[in-house]
């Protein structure tokens, strides 16, 4: 099975838009923040969700409140 998350750098003046935006589209991901004072988010991505996810980061990343988005993988 794979497994794979994304971790976001926000910025932190604008997390709110991010919590807000990720409320309103609900089961697209689980999102936590893992370093509050780096602005750093893990997203926990469904498979069958990814492409809204990744469209919702786009709109975020032309707001400016995602700087930037990395996928990683793990195998279990």
């Amino acid at each position: 099975m794979n497994s794979c998350h994304y971790i976001g750098k926000i910025q932190r003046e604008r997390a709110w838009l991010l919590s807000s935006v990720m409320r309103g589209t609900e089961h697209i991901a689980f999102d936590r923040c893992f370093d509050k004072q780096q602005g750093l988010y893990e997203f926990f991505v469904p498979q069958d969700t990814e492409s809204i996810f990744l469209e919702t980061m786009g709109y975020l990343a032309r707001e400016g409140v995602l700087l930037s988005l990395e996928k990683s993988c793990q195998r279990f």
